[in-house]
């Protein structure tokens, strides 16, 4: 590949920056839809790798695929590209958000017991009644419970039904937002990075124990990203012989970091 090719992040990602600057300039009738049918088809295995990260959440690939489709023709429709932005970039987070929708319409109820809807019904009636003889005022836990003839701790568990039956995932879309980003979004990760700074310290007495050889060989390999050949080719030895010396190297370093941590 030269160095003047322009990548793009994924394999499925085809080149249709031009596509989408002629779909701008056409009027409306037979040959700019087909350009956009175009364009949706060239994108379609984008959108069903988007649509592949929910599987197994309950729903089946074929309709990911169509939620994921749907959210990948509204993104050809709005995407604009005198803006600059990347088509992918822009298309992403529209099908992403999509899907979340689906889930958060069609795929995430909250089941309460039988006799706590039959309670939350009650509630529900006795606040719609109460309400309109109390001009606005909000009636009591107790007056509920007298006019509804239950417990106090009855109306307690409906009006907490009440205000719980719809849950909020955490992959739900937040309020005022049409760009897919949920709460989920917004939590932390755990921090790999921590687990890499222990394995190194751990690792760092063994391998200065290691020949100056060994070590260039590792340091080459793991650090510099050289193939087996290009190693063999720098230190003047055979390719198999580096792949003795890096198989007998991580054994070492392995069982030396074990021991050490016993």
């Amino acid at each position: 590949m030269t160095s003047g090719t322009k990548r793009h992040p994924h394999d499925d990602a085809p080149d249709t920056a031009g596509a989408f600057v002629r779909l701008a300039g056409l009027p409306a009738g037979p040959e700019r839809e087909a350009l956009r049918e175009e364009i949706i088809r060239s994108w379609l295995p984008m959108s069903e790798r988007v649509a592949g990260r929910y599987r197994g959440k309950g729903e089946s690939v074929e309709d990911l695929n169509q939620v994921a489709a749907l959210g990948l023709v509204k993104a050809v429709d709005r995407y604009d590209p005198e803006l600059g932005n990347a088509f992918e970039s822009y298309a992403v987070p529209t099908i992403t958000g999509e899907i979340k929708r689906h889930f958060r319409d069609h795929m995430w109820t909250l089941h309460v017991p039988r006799r706590v809807q039959d309670v939350r019904n009650r509630v529900r009636a006795a606040l719609k009644d109460l309400s309109q003889t109390m001009q606005g005022q909000r009636p009591t836990v107790a007056e509920i419970a007298a006019y509804a003839h239950l417990s106090e701790d009855e109306v307690r568990t409906g009006i907490e039904a009440l205000d719980s039956f719809s849950a909020l995932s955490l992959d739900a879309e937040l309020p005022g937002g049409d760009d897919g980003y949920a709460l989920n979004d917004a939590l932390g990760a755990r921090d790999t990075g921590f687990d890499l700074v222990i394995d190194r310290e751990s690792v760092k007495p063994a391998l200065h124990e290691l020949p100056e050889r060994e070590r260039a060989i590792l340091y080459l390999r793991f650090f510099q990203g050289m193939t087996q050949s290009c190693i063999a080719d720098q230190l003047g030895i055979s390719q198999m012989h580096v792949s003795r010396l890096l198989s007998d190297c991580c054994a070492t370093l392995r069982e030396q970091v074990l021991s050490d941590a016993a």
